[in-house]
């Protein structure tokens, strides 16, 4: 009995193990309280640090800042104690025990700094910088030096610099000019959806990391409003420079899938030393800088590439709690997304808002009710072979919501699962939400099997607003076979403008989308472009003179084929 005992504990223990090491997960983007402005919700320009065993959110014109243990659940702790924290682009370190703050200003303005930054206690600096900053970003090297960059401006005459400070947080040198604006030749740097208007970029974001002696200065081009806005990278030997530009940049790149967007952003180490690099995302429906935060997995690669993954970095991905030692894209659950493009049904619709845009995957769309009232409701029709669903995600749209920046807006829905349209059961709950989740996201406890997915509301919608939902996003496994592979495509670089080329393929119609891949090495295809439906697609943000290999990988409900055949194209 001993022995039976022992190995069953084992059995348990391994068990347990296992389950751990998988870790929960989360979906883009980001499930946080999104601080309302005018008509529309807002972060951006985000900074995550440690502090000791938490971790530090900070983002533009947020009123305040969020912790949290796991990178997942996230508290927002309102500040009032300084009026700079509902200002934009926030630069954060933490040295020692006290954490720095300073946002962007046109004006000389002062650092901010708390030694607990669990409470709204925050005290200023004696004295102002000598200088205006505007993306200031702070970083601290092995020997204790601190600097300061900065930088946000798409004329000649503005680049990014750096100054060392001292143990005042003053400037002790004269600035240094790190970055300066090369969109003649780096393709992504100029300004436009599609980087067409021949215009320069705005250079902003710096952010500092070292690497094995190396120092990377990550900076974000052409503008926030696009979903081309991304982030390159310089190296040098020194925190000073001078810098050499790294031809793979922009290594975080998402121009593509259910929200664009991967600029103005930070790379940090999760407590485990997994690299993480949380961006801006772009909708700019209501406004320009209608703005949501995304988290992806970074790493250094053997030869000390940066690269951030954000092939599938709409879909689902685990949290790991240990060490990472496989790619990044293992951290892909594996779960498609099984309700795009299906037949939909609502309670009723708002004119030019149609039922159809919550399963577009388009943010820049929206489905809404015609009121805000309890039992508006919207369902969706999956197809037979589902298998299980595991995971949902709720991307509401605030529909003609007057909301208050200071207070929680929370919806109150619950969720229903049915075989066949007729008999329904409750899949999640959320009638008595305490958590203002705009883009709420459930992993489900247990996976479900349904053929027809409904939300309802059960309150009225905060702000007085309709109910709407940017997109229902339905995520599992699903029987049958998967596409078929991509084998043939053809690249062709622009004669006259080479930081520009179209890729074309054939679409036989297997494929739910398809995933470019492409890099500057055969090895090393780590930019990715995510697209629905398409055959073809112009891109416009390489780097002239560059070689680039590129590959395809097409994508449905039943899973990825990944693309074998590489094509070089100098």
């Amino acid at each position: 009995m001993n022995k039976i005992l022992m190995i069953t504990v084992l059995i348990v223990l391994v068990c347990l193990s296992c389950t751990a090491q998988k870790g929960s997960t989360f979906s883009n983007p980001m499930n946080l309280n999104y601080r309302f402005q005018s008509s529309y919700r807002e972060a951006a320009d985000p900074a995550i640090i440690r502090y000791h065993d938490k971790y530090l959110l900070f983002a533009s014109h947020s009123g305040g800042y969020w912790y949290s243990d796991d990178l997942m659940d996230w508290t927002f702790l309102p500040v009032k104690s300084f009026p700079a924290i509902r200002k934009f682009a926030p630069g954060v370190i933490a040295i020692g025990d006290t954490v720095y703050y300073m946002a962007s200003s046109r004006m000389k303005d002062y650092i901010y700094y708390s030694t607990n930054p669990f409470k709204d206690d925050w005290k200023r600096m004696d004295k102002k910088l000598p200088m205006a900053v505007w993306d200031p970003q702070f970083f601290q090297d092995d020997d204790g030096k601190v600097y300061l960059y900065w930088g946000c401006s798409n004329l000649e005459t503005e680049p990014i610099r750096v100054v060392e400070l001292d143990e005042n947080m003053q400037p002790k040198t004269e600035p240094i000019v790190c970055i300066t604006h090369k969109p003649d030749e780096h393709g992504w740097e100029v300004l436009g959806a599609q980087n067409e208007t021949g215009e320069n970029g705005f250079n902003e974001g710096a952010w500092m990391t070292k690497y094995k002696g190396k120092y990377y200065l990550q900076y974000a081009s052409n503008g926030t409003e696009f979903k081309t806005y991304a982030d390159g990278v310089y190296t040098s030997s020194s925190p000073t420079g001078p810098f050499v530009y790294e031809n793979y940049s922009p290594f975080s790149y998402k121009p593509g899938g259910f929200i664009g967007g991967a600029g103005h952003s930070s790379t940090f180490e999760d407590e485990y030393g997994n690299y993480w690099h949380v961006t801006s995302l772009h909708i700019g429906e209501r406004g320009n800088f209608e703005r949501r935060l995304g988290l992806f997995p970074a790493s250094f690669d053997n030869d000390g590439v940066l690269r951030t993954y954000t092939g599938f970095g709409d879909y689902p991905m685990r949290m790991p709690l240990s060490k990472m030692k496989a790619k990044q894209e293992s951290l892909f659950a594996g779960w498609m997304l099984l309700s795009y493009n299906k037949k939909a049904t609502a309670s009723s619709v708002l004119d030019q808002y149609p039922v159809q845009n919550a399963f577009d995957e388009n943010v820049k769309t929206w489905w809404s009710a015609q009121t805000g009232n309890k039992g508006e409701w919207l369902s969706v029709e999956l197809d037979d072979n589902v298998k299980a669903i595991h995971a949902i995600q709720f991307n509401f749209a605030d529909q003609d919501a007057l909301l208050n920046a200071d207070t929680a807006n929370i919806y109150d829905y619950r969720v229903w699962g049915s075989l066949d349209g007729e008999t329904w059961n409750i899949v999640a709950d959320r009638s008595n939400n305490t958590k203002d989740a705009c883009h709420d996201y459930i992993e489900l406890e247990k996976p479900v099997k349904a053929k027809y997915v409904k939300i309802e509301n059960m309150n009225e919608v905060p702000g007085g607003g309709k109910f709407s939902i940017f997109d229902l996003r339905i995520f599992g496994t699903q029987k049958g076979k998967k596409p078929n592979r991509v084998n043939e495509f053809k690249v062709m670089r622009n004669a006259t403008d080479s930081r520009k080329a179209s890729v074309t393929w054939t679409n036989d119609g297997s494929a739910t989308g398809f995933v470019i891949n492409y890099g500057t090495e055969s090895n090393k295809l780590y930019t990715s472009v995510m697209l629905y439906g398409q055959d073809s697609v112009e891109l416009t943000g390489l780097n002239k003179g560059v070689t680039y290999y590129f590959s395809i990988d097409a994508f449905s409900e039943t899973g990825i084929t990944k693309g074998s055949n590489i094509i070089k194209v100098e």
